[in-house]
Formats: structure tokens, C-alpha cells, sequence
């Protein structure tokens, strides 16, 4: 027996280590994707960029799930439908958020959804969450602190709160999906496909007023081969490429795994920010970096285990 559970040893690592990469990869580009939208979005163009992104990704989503969209039912539809719309607030929010403050900060500040959730969790099921958790939640939100005041200590900018909010947004979406009975039992890849099309639906009403920016196809008009580069790999990469990794993941590990390997996201976000941008977080915000961290690592740790 020894001879040969030797081989089946051996040869797990490797095959962990070749399911971590690709999730690893999808942690790389959503940290990197806040520079990418920064680079390609003005406050004149956020709606348009939104409409663009999506709407590039839609058509090959129902393309691949059309014969499971026509199973959901109409209850599936109208839950997807709710999520979408909290989506696109989370996307409205992100995407001004990034455009007023530094792509460090936007990944950093946007990590605290690993805090607000379980805290909310622990608000509506009346269970007080583990002092660990609550210590790990006080240190985050000290780094959030001091990451904002790098300069010195001042009025955090409009960007920073937005991103705030933003996270608050994603925690409402992650809640929203555990409530809502009909979405439980729906298949991810159209649970995935009505939420962007009911949240490009938002995007294209809300371009379609006066004062609400540059047209899409107008912005797509005067895009250069930078931008479509940048839209593209935010589309393409950052939507596609990390939706169907985490459905693959998922099935080969463990979604505590996976949400490991993810959850080094901001990581990437500040790499990208100091190297590629040339963020200069000063003393007090690389502490604060640090501490969001930190502090995002430690409660993560904390609740799976508590949830183990």
C-alpha cells in the first residue's frame, strides 16, 4: 500500500500548486485592474467605460449559458435582477472612487469587505463575532486611517470615501446573495450573466441623460490603442478570465482556498499603484498599508476558522 500512496503524495502538491496559479493570477489582475481603470476613466467617462466594459463580456456570457438562462425561473430572474442593480452601485461607486484617489488606496480601502462582512453577518444573526475578529476589524480600520492621511493628517479625499462606500456596497451584495432564497439554487454562470446585464441596463439608462457624460460610443470613438488595451484587459481579464477561473477553482479546492489566494488582492493593488504609477504613500500610509493588511488577514483567518 505504501508504494503506492507514494505517488498520490507526491504528486498532490502539484497538482494544488497548478489549480493556486491561475486563481493567483485572477488576484493579480483584479489588483492591478484599479490602475487600469484609472488610466482609461476621467470623470467625464465613467458611465461610458462601464457600458464598454460590459458590454463587450455580455454577449459572450449568453452565448456560452444560453440554454441554462432559459431554465432559471421567473423568481430566479427577478433575484438575479436585484443583484444586478446593487452590482452596478458597486461598480458606480469603485469606478468614480478610483478615478479621485490613488489605485493603492482603491485596492487597499476596497479589502475592508472581508471585515464589513462577517460584521454585518454578526449584526443581523444577533451572534457576537470572535475578539480576535473584532481586534483584527479595529486594526484594518486603523490602517484605513492612515493610509488616507500619507501626506499628513487631513480630510481623506472624495475617492477615498466612495471606496469606502464601495466596500460597504460589496458587503450588501454578499449578504443579498445568502438571503435571497430563489438565486440559492440558480447556476452561477447565469446568476453571473442576468446580474451584468441588468447592471449594464442601469449604466445605459443612466447614459442616456443629459450631464452624465461622454456617450459610450463616443468614447469609443476617440479611444486609442491604449485605451481599447486597457478596456480590453479589464473586460477580457479582469470579468471572463476571473469568473470562469473561479468556477473551475472551485470545483478542484476548497473555496476557503480559493478565497485565501484572492484575498491577496490589495497586495497586488499597491505593488502596481508604487511600481507602475508611482504611488509614494509617505510613512504614515505605507503603515496603514500594512496595517489593512494585516488586519484583512488576520480576521479572514479568524472567521474560517470559526466557520470550520
Amino acid at each position: 500500500m505504501s508504494s503506492i500512496a507514494a505517488p498520490v503524495t507526491l504528486g498532490a502538491p502539484r497538482r494544488a500548486w497548478l489549480t493556486d496559479l491561475p486563481v493567483l493570477l485572477v488576484a493579480v489582475v483584479w489588483g492591478s485592474s484599479y490602475l487600469a481603470a484609472k488610466g482609461i476613466t476621467t470623470g467625464h467617462t465613467v458611465i461610458a467605460v462601464l457600458v464598454l466594459r460590459f458590454a463587450v463580456v455580455l454577449p459572450v456570457l449568453v452565448a456560452v449559458g444560453w440554454s441554462r438562462l432559459r431554465t432559471l425561473s421567473a423568481s430566479q430572474w427577478r433575484g438575479a435582477a436585484v443583484l444586478g442593480l446593487i452590482l452596478s452601485g458597486i461598480f458606480l461607486l469603485e469606478t468614480y472612487g478610483v478615478v479621485h484617489t490613488s489605485a493603492t488606496n482603491a485596492g487597499l480601502i476596497i479589502s475592508l469587505t472581508m471585515i464589513f462582512t462577517p460584521l454585518a453577518e454578526a449584526a443581523i444573526t444577533r451572534v457576537r463575532p470572535a475578539r480576535g475578529f473584532l481586534a483584527a476589524a479595529a486594526l484594518s480600520a486603523t490602517g484605513v486611517v492612515l493610509l488616507t492621511q500619507g501626506a499628513g493628517f487631513t480630510t481623506p479625499s472624495l475617492g477615498d470615501l466612495l471606496m469606502l462606500l464601495a466596500a460597504v456596497a460589496r458587503t450588501v451584495h454578499v449578504l443579498a446573495m445568502s438571503r435571497i432564497k430563489a438565486v440559492r439554487s440558480a447556476d452561477s454562470l447565469s446568476l453571473t450573466t442576468v446580474q451584468l446585464g441588468s447592471a449594464v441596463a442601469v449604466f445605459a439608462v443612466i447614459a442616456a441623460f443629459p450631464g452624465a457624460g461622454a456617450s459610450p460610443w463616443a468614447t469609443a470613438l476617440h479611444f486609442g490603442p491604449r485605451a481599447w488595451a486597457g478596456l480590453l484587459f479589464l473586460a477580457v481579464f479582469c470579468t471572463l478570465f476571473a469568473f470562469f477561473v473561479q468556477m473551475w477553482a472551485v470545483r478542484r479546492t476548497s473555496p476557503s482556498r480559493v478565497s485565501l489566494l484572492l484575498g491577496t488582492e490589495p497586495l497586488w493593488a499597491a505593488a502596481a499603484g508604487i511600481a507602475v504609477a508611482g504611488d509614494r504613500p509617505g510613512a504614515l500610509g505605507l503603515a496603514g498599508a500594512i496595517l489593512v493588511l494585516a488586519g484583512t488577514s488576520w480576521g479572514r483567518r479568524v472567521a474560517d476558522e470559526d466557520s470550520g
